[in-house]
């Protein structure tokens, strides 16, 4: 069930998205989700989408949602 998920935000949003973790649980996974961008905005509005997406399919139930940003200062 989770690879058409992961497989549709990829081809709708052109982000890198992936089964990251849980796998090992029955009816839960995690799906992490990454982008690159030089504007902050458009990142939320990826992300905001994606979110959108995931919570709109009937099948799935959205516990938490986490958000790291990284700016080409924190590569040093």
């Amino acid at each position: 069930m989770v690879r058409p998920i992961v497989a549709d935000l990829r081809r709708r949003f052109d982000v890198s998205a992936a089964e990251t973790g849980h796998q090992d649980l029955y009816r839960r996974t995690e799906v992490s989700i990454a982008l690159v961008s030089g504007d902050h905005g458009h990142v939320r509005e990826v992300l905001d989408h994606c979110e959108r997406v995931l919570t709109g399919r009937p099948e799935v139930e959205v516990l938490a949602v986490r958000r790291r940003t990284l700016d080409s200062d924190d590569l040093d």
